[in-house]
């Protein structure tokens, strides 16, 4: 039996997104930069951005304001990846910060990098609020990851995909769509993911790096976080708060499986991890199925991210933070179910009268 295969063909470039393209072709040594703790779409998307760009004789290294994660070393050793000792910045013409469009996020790198004389570009796919800091950027919301359009610069740059861009790009899609279950996953995603696969990647070696290389005390630490769960809002609303420990460090507990957790029940509709990461410093992590934007409620506090899944740090004591948070929540679910519940239009008022 015969079968037909839809190869993946990159979308249409704006001309925004030529313009940074056309930016990112002409440089020579080009530093590309991430957000706090940087996550797998981050550290993906810059190793196969430095890939790609090596490959084409240009110079491209990567300075991040913190240390990956250990379950990321398969892809931080697909480049150079430095983490920022506070001194001075390595040469570059062209920074790139992916995966992130709001200069602080970089944390202490930020005010070194806007103070250089390089050229700035930005490749996220996240929503920017704020002003236009840039030269250029390729930007698109739509997209499910950053590495989704690290995959298109690719295409408009002639790049060949060797299994260390592939690796670093199905890395990508698989952390910021939960493994192809979060709603964000869509035709384009899928086809990218098997093209990966059809470059030399395999899915179940990824999945053991990144998921099963825990410590023995994992179980315990998940366990001891989830049993600070409580419920607000008829149960609409679960918030998981991690103080930090008698060592004075923030709780290790994995965030990701945490409020996949609390997604699980059935009656969530928000879930929210606030973890103490100093004596007056929280860090929001949030999640929703549903109308529930949390990139709303984000932004409330300085963060940012998408509809379903954003994030903020809070310069508040653990025990505000929370407060706050959970009473922005409420009130933002029950604005959310009145806007739901009345029709916005005399036509849908009589479709819902006539059970349409």
């Amino acid at each position: 039996m015969s079968t037909s295969r839809t190869e993946y063909q990159p979308p249409q470039a704006t001309p925004a997104q030529l313009e940074a393209i056309e930016l990112l072709r002409s440089s020579e040594r080009v530093l590309l930069t991430g957000h706090e703790r940087p996550d797998g779409d981050c550290l993906g998307s810059q190793a196969a951005l430095a890939r790609v760009l090596n490959a084409r004789g240009q110079s491209a290294f990567v300075l991040n304001p913190d240390p990956p994660e250990s379950r990321y070393g398969e892809v931080t050793e697909l480049a150079e990846f430095l983490v920022d000792d506070g001194g001075e910045i390595p040469e570059h013409d062209l920074v790139v910060m992916l995966d992130g469009g709001d200069l602080s996020r970089t944390g202490q790198l930020a005010p070194r990098l806007e103070a250089a004389p390089s050229r700035k570009l930005v490749v996220d796919h996240h929503l920017h609020e704020g002003s236009e800091w840039w030269d250029a950027a390729f930007i698109d919301t739509s997209a499910s990851a950053t590495g989704v359009l690290v995959r298109r610069i690719a295409g408009h740059l002639g790049a060949e995909l060797d299994t260390g861009i592939a690796r670093a790009i199905f890395t990508t899609l698989v952390t910021d769509t939960g493994w192809f279950k979060y709603s964000n996953t869509d035709q384009e995603t899928m086809l990218i993911g098997a093209e990966m696969i059809g470059a030399g990647v395999r899915p179940a070696q990824i999945y053991s790096d990144l998921f099963q290389r825990e410590e023995s005390e994992h179980p315990r630490t998940l366990a001891a976080a989830l049993a600070r769960t409580a419920y607000f809002a008829d149960g609409t609303i679960a918030v998981i708060d991690l103080p930090l420990g008698p060592d004075g460090r923030s709780s290790a507990a994995d965030g990701d499986v945490a409020l996949d957790i609390l997604r699980s029940v059935e009656q969530v509709e928000v879930a929210l991890i606030v973890r103490e990461i100093g004596a007056s410093r929280t860090k929001l992590s949030a999640r929703s199925k549903g109308a529930f934007n949390v990139q709303k409620l984000a932004h409330r506090f300085g963060g940012g991210g998408h509809a379903k899944a954003a994030g903020a740090t809070i310069e508040q004591p653990l025990i505000h933070a929370r407060l706050e948070l959970v009473e922005a929540a409420v009130e933002q679910l029950a604005a959310t179910k009145d806007r739901r519940a009345k029709p916005r239009s005399a036509a849908e008022a009589e479709r819902r009268k006539r059970g349409a």
